[in-house]
């Protein structure tokens, strides 16, 4: 990583530490320290541009009047957020220019004025510039357009570095329009912009005070969670996370520790009797805070990489699945409809999953738009409500909205009480009601939030690759263009409405006879939602097309399986590896990832239910051999996709469980032991909206 210290011009002699060291000297140790291999020192914003333009890596910028803890610096270079990232002071008037954040991006920077005024915030500032920016490789043009504005704009007493975030906010083709620069907010450590001796001294006195090591172990754990993980959980995981570190385990083996956890829960599950099921239940707990301990490792550790953000973004999704398919099995056992049960688990949670994170993109899109004036509709209205929610922290509201869509937290806590005090029965269909509530409840209110943003967000990325279609659609698509066809959103739910009336036939016990044929049917009407996939996706509901596929996949393949009278635990594990993929594919639009390297041999939606059909056609058993067919190829497909398509690529600066010594203030000595190396494996934590230590936040909240 390069640094780049903005020195900032100003007469008289240059700020000095207590120790008699430059202030500037520090800051060059401490970007070291931070994990950058070179620092160069400059004031000159033209030269920022030649630097960004010929660097090949992020560029960490930070202004000369900085004072933090190195920590802070750390933390800011090593976020696993992608791009760009901006140090945010929580006090607007803390900083030189105010900042306007929405959904945790940095949306304006500017000094704060009347609105319609040149440069300035047309918007309350919701904090300050902290003068440190980490800028993305794929953002550094930006940076040079950015560069190339201020140097050509009339001098100004305002820090370099505040003119720069504020050119990379500001709308037009010259600045950083287009890209998404996270917030990274500065809690529980201190970073303070100094103007004189004085405030150099003071702020050097509030470093001191402030143990890092204490601090940091208190900010890997998210700001902001759910209620069952916030007073159950993240009361005493920090004492294990400090445990691990000490231990020296890397986040992916507190991951693998989880995962057997959840397995043999599942396990005790399926055995059933009552001391099987309570192990099973505090297995299944103890899993769970292991499951956040992993996530809160590699915020402490600063250990982050691709690789580790898909696999904990993928191990959670399996270890679900795995409990349901435990609890399922034990339903059988005792004579119930276990698989029955367990499929609808498995259904209902990946169709919601998949709207979660559409819904989540669309909130992320619509932050980087100009605001709308309201239009005082019911939708209108709704998201002035949640706002106002959001923002009362830790009240009773607060904490219904977050309960209410039943996040993870919230459904491990259920399994683990109802199957230690009733059965593994009575689980599942706890599971499934309050998922059913929850899925009615946030589907109703977003889609009528998302109508008053009218925001597309697939326009933006590769529509084929996110509905998953492959070679038949492509066809259907040539053919569609320019048919005048409805939306796809109508069509993608025809589809839907065609699964489940299969699903209907084959619970309604139709048999492998003449309605055998409803199978090839029911693909035929799904395979109409094909013709628009070439058109905009861009209606204000477009972002539910990919739930609506996914939940007409999974409904045909389960009908179909009823239908030639499949074992429960093959169709189960179909849509499992089914799952897996499409869960890899949301991973990659949230890390910023290429699409997987076979991709193409998934052969699409389309492919899969044709396949499927023609099985059906032959005959039963080749109906159940396609199934298990299907089930051998896409986990073959899926493990070589792990394996070679999600190289780690680290991200710099790991950090050993506590700080290494430390010259006054907390900056550190000669002896530093910060690596300024790549970091090892590690995560990203869940996949979502960045919170505000900059790690993502489950989407499940945003009702």
């Amino acid at each position: 990583m390069l640094a780049i210290l903005l020195t900032p011009t100003r007469p008289g002699a240059p700020l000095t530490r207590p120790d008699g060291m430059p202030l500037a000297a520090a800051l060059r140790e401490q970007l070291r320290a931070a994990g950058a291999r070179d620092v160069v020192s400059t004031d000159d914003p033209g030269e920022v541009a030649v630097l960004a333009g010929t660097a090949r890596e992020p560029v960490l910028l930070c202004s000369g009047d900085l004072v933090a803890h190195t920590a802070v610096l750390r933390h800011l270079a090593s976020s696993p957020m992608p791009g760009t990232v901006a140090l945010v002071l929580p006090e607007p008037g803390a900083g030189p220019v105010g900042v306007v954040e929405d959904r945790n991006q940095v949306v304006a920077a500017g000094p704060a004025g009347e609105a319609g005024t040149a440069g300035t915030l047309t918007a309350a500032p919701t904090g300050a510039s902290g003068g440190a920016v980490r800028v993305g490789v794929s953002d550094l043009p930006a940076l040079v357009a950015a560069a190339r504005t201020v140097a050509e704009a009339p001098p100004d007493p305002t820090p370099l570095l505040d003119r720069l975030l504020a050119a990379l906010t500001r709308p037009g083709p010259a600045s950083g329009t287009g890209i998404t620069i996270f917030a990274h907010r500065v809690r529980l450590l201190v970073a303070r912009r100094v103007a004189d001796q004085a405030a150099l001294a003071e702020a050097e006195a509030a470093v001191a005070a402030v143990d890092s090591d204490r601090a940091e172990l208190r900010l890997s754990v998210k700001e902001k969670d759910d209620f069952f993980t916030t007073y159950f959980v993240s009361t005493w995981s920090p004492k294990v996370t400090k445990l691990c570190a000490r231990l020296r385990l890397t986040p992916t083996g507190v991951t693998a520790i989880s995962v057997a956890f959840a397995l043999a829960a599942a396990v005790l599950f399926a055995v059933g009797g009552r001391p099987a099921l309570v192990g099973g239940a505090i297995l299944l707990y103890l899993g769970f805070v292991l499951d956040c301990v992993d996530g809160q490792l590699a915020r402490y550790t600063r250990h982050f990489s691709p690789w580790g953000g898909w696999l904990d973004t993928i191990a959670d999704r399996a270890k679900e699945y795995l409990v349901y398919a435990g609890l399922g099995i034990g339903v059988e056992r005792a004579g119930g409809p276990g698989w029955a049960l367990a499929i609808a688990a498995i259904t209902l949670q990946t169709v919601r999953h998949m709207t979660d994170t559409w819904y989540g993109a669309l909130h992320d899109e619509a932050a980087k738009r100009p605001k709308q004036v309201g239009s005082g509709g019911l939708g209108d209205r709704l998201s002035q409500a949640s706002n106002r929610v959001q923002a009362d922290t830790g009240s009773l509201t607060y904490w219904a909205k977050r309960t209410v869509v039943f996040p993870i937290g919230e459904r491990w806590a259920l399994i683990a009480l109802t199957v230690a005090i009733f059965d593994p029965l009575v689980s599942l269909v706890a599971v499934l009601v309050w998922g059913g509530l929850a899925a009615a409840y946030t589907l109703a209110l977003r889609t009528l939030r998302a109508r008053s943003m009218r925001v597309a967000v697939l326009t933006g990325v590769d529509t084929t690759l996110h509905r998953d279609d492959g070679p038949a659609v492509r066809w259907l698509a040539a053919l569609g263009r320019g048919a005048g066809l409805p939306g796809p959103l109508p069509l993608a739910l025809l589809g839907a409405l065609a699964g489940l009336a299969l699903l209907g036939a084959g619970l309604a016990g139709l048999g492998t006879g003449p309605a055998r044929w409803l199978v090839p049917l029911a693909v035929l009407v799904v395979l109409i939602a094909g013709l628009p996939a070439a058109t905009p996706h861009g209606g204000a509901l477009d972002w539910l097309v990919p739930a609506a596929l996914r939940a007409a996949e999974y409904l045909l393949v389960i009908g179909a399986g009823l239908l030639v009278d499949a074992d429960g635990a093959v169709i189960f594990a179909l849509l499992f590896v089914l799952a897996l993929r499409h869960y890899d594919l949301t991973a990659r639009l949230e890390k910023r990832e290429r699409a997987p390297l076979m991709h193409a041999l998934g052969l699409g939606w389309d492919g899969r239910l044709l396949l499927l059909a023609v099985a059906v056609l032959v005959g039963p058993v080749a109906g159940r051999g396609a199934l298990l067919v299907l089930t051998g190829y896409l986990s073959a497909i899926f493990v070589v996709n792990a394996l070679r398509g999600w190289v780690p690529r680290d991200i710099p600066a790991p950090r050993q469980p506590a700080d290494a010594a430390v010259g006054s203030g907390g900056h550190p000595a000669a002896s530093d032991a910060f690596a300024t190396a790549g970091a090892g494996e590690g995560h990203a934590a869940t996949p979502g909206r960045p919170d505000r230590t900059g790690t993502p936040e489950r989407r499940e909240w945003d009702g």
